[in-house]
């Protein structure tokens, strides 16, 4: 006579023992995979960073293209460049680490992100010691999500070389037209500041601009069906590009004191 296999404690020590191998499995594909996922998404940043500055040359690997910025850091409050900065440093953590960030009142919170790092990378595309671009880490809250993203300067640290977002959740066909290449178009030779002023004027209006006017320098095609992104968009480069994001260190780069 057979021996019934057909058990409650059977049943439990196979599923256990089930349920054992697949952690095990699982464990090791993450321990295995994380030095591949950290390389892409590295190679990631590194990608959107080379769009926003509009560099792209076919043949040659991101990394190679790369090889042309020079990443540094900024102290935010003194607007100047800083090497005091943590090993293997995380400008998105140290936002909410009370030692290296700190948490924004309302009135100054224009973006919406709730903390603001003390320092920031800055990427620079430099030749004969003279900068070309610069390229600035920039999120602030959309409709749905964080928009996170590049926005490219040329040298003269006012005009748009171009902006890209590489994170966010706004609703596809609507403020997912963040990444619509016709709108980014837009965004290149665009002004952030008027003349003789560090207030930042650079935003999306209601429909589209008119070529004719004063301020379309300063203008940008509000996303259609999408007012609360559009909002977002302009608060974020309001605040980054304002007090208390990049200006100081923009006007002291600009006055060779950086």
């Amino acid at each position: 006579m057979s021996a019934n296999n057909d058990t409650i404690g059977k049943t439990i020590t196979v599923t256990v023992l089930l349920c054992v191998v697949c952690s095990v499995i699982v464990s090791a594909a993450a321990v295995l995979l994380k030095p591949k996922q950290i390389a892409n998404k590295d190679l990631d940043r590194k990608s959107n960073i080379l769009a926003a500055a509009g560099i792209n040359q076919p043949g040659k690997s991101v990394d190679e293209l790369f090889a042309q910025i020079t990443t540094k850091y900024v102290d935010l409050e003194t607007g100047k460049f800083t090497t005091d900065v943590p090993a293997k440093y995380d400008a998105k953590k140290a936002a909410k680490d009370p030692q290296l960030g700190k948490a924004l009142s309302k009135d100054v919170d224009i973006a919406s992100i709730k903390y603001q790092a003390n320092i920031m990378p800055v990427y620079l595309v430099e030749s004969e010691g003279q900068i070309e671009k610069v390229i600035l880490p920039v999120h602030g809250y959309g409709l749905w999500s964080t928009l996170y993203g590049f926005l490219a300067l040329e040298g003269d640290l006012n005009t748009v070389v171009g902006l890209g977002f590489y994170s966010h959740a706004e609703t596809p066909g609507l403020g997912g037209e963040v990444d619509n290449p016709n709108w980014k178009a837009i965004w290149p030779g665009k002004e952030v500041y008027p003349a003789g002023s560090m207030e930042p004027a650079l935003g999306l209006i209601k429909g589209a601009v008119d070529p004719a006017s004063a301020n379309a320098k300063h203008q940008i095609d509000g996303l259609s069906g999408a007012t609360l992104t559009s909002v977002g968009v302009t608060n974020l480069v309001h605040f980054w590009m304002g007090a208390n994001g990049y200006a100081p260190f923009l006007a002291n780069l600009k006055a060779g004191e950086a």
